[in-house]
């Protein structure tokens, strides 16, 4: 096991395995097929009953998925493309999200909703988005982004142990990378952890001209940005990744933020109303900067199939370095 989607799916069969009241709900994975990105492979056939493929109505399997959680069950909901998310957004805003607090005292809901993101895959406009800023802020729904710094079992434990309603982002480049062995990611860096966010660097000793708050799927864009701005400019970033993207813990990261030459959030979405936005303000209220949070994001455009024209609009290496590149880090 070494790739990313093992470690999910080796995940799966755990908490399964630990959890008699987990049930699975989504379209086509039930084995042989095991979803759209193999995922969900073998569980069928190891826990017949609890893991369904359902009719192609995201509202109505959520819904159901709700019910279940409501009921004490542990339910993990699988949306083939995260695009498809907005068809479900009743269930899980305005059912789900609610039913932890709104009957007179607190009801655990374990509701994990899994969602495959991102472009650079050639699956065009309707198929290829990173729609989980449209659910930032929304009281009781937590927002967890699966990264090969974060083991997968880790994140599906502290998921279920919340009680609330979690959206789980999986970005589809991620599925066929390979876990990193050891704490070594390439032959300049490494990384470690920081409470729970991981943080990628160079050289921990030499001052952090950039800091970057990368969710786990812009990771490896944003370090080949890294490596060239060490070896081109010879300036030193740091990468954190967060694996809960909302509510995001601040505390670990106030000494480097202070510190930091220059402080940068990257992410996929199209620019407006983003995560990243949200992640400024917060660094803006907690501490004093010397230059002003930068953003970096997709164009705001809808993405096409072809992998020129969709280069040109997602968010990748070239567009992070240009973004850090720019102006002084004194």
């Amino acid at each position: 096991m070494n790739r990313v989607a093992d470690d999910l799916n080796a995940a799966l069969h755990k908490l399964f395995e630990a959890d008699p009241s987990a049930y699975l709900l989504g379209e086509d994975v039930a084995d042989p097929y095991g979803g759209a990105f193999k995922i969900t492979k073998g569980l069928t056939t190891r826990f017949p009953g609890r893991v369904r493929a359902t009719p192609i109505s995201e509202a109505g399997f959520t819904g159901v998925a709700c019910g279940l959680a409501l009921t004490g069950n542990t339910v993990i909901v699988e949306i083939m493309f995260a695009d498809f998310l907005f068809l479900a957004l009743d269930q899980i805003v305005n059912f789900a999200a609610k039913s932890v607090s709104m009957y007179g005292r607190r009801l655990p809901m374990r509701l994990i909703v899994r969602c495959p993101t991102g472009g650079r895959r050639g699956y065009g406009a309707t198929h290829s988005q990173s729609p989980q800023k449209h659910l930032i802020g929304v009281p009781d729904l937590a927002i967890y982004e699966l990264s090969p710094l974060h083991p997968a079992a880790a994140v599906f434990a502290e998921m279920t142990a919340a009680a609330i309603p979690c959206l789980f982002v999986e970005d589809k480049s991620l599925y066929g990378e390979r876990l990193p062995a050891g704490d070594r990611l390439d032959d300049l860096f490494s990384f470690d952890r920081l409470g729970t966010h991981a943080r990628a660097y160079a050289d921990r000793s030499l001052p952090v001209d950039h800091l970057v708050l990368a969710p786990g799927g812009m990771l490896g864009r944003t370090l080949a940005a890294a490596r060239r701005l060490l070896l081109d400019r010879e300036e030193n970033t740091q990468i954190v990744v967060p694996s809960r993207l909302y509510p995001l813990d601040l505390d670990p990261l106030l000494p480097l933020l202070t510190a930091a030459g220059r402080v940068s959030v990257v992410e996929e979405s199209t620019a407006g109303g983003t995560w990243g936005e949200h992640v400024a303000a917060r660094i803006n209220a907690a501490v004093r900067l010397r230059h002003p949070v930068t953003l970096v994001s997709s164009a705001d455009s809808i993405i096409p199939a072809a992998p020129q024209l969709e280069a040109q609009v997602v968010a990748g290496a070239d567009t992070i370095y240009a973004a850090l590149a720019t102006g002084p880090l004194a």
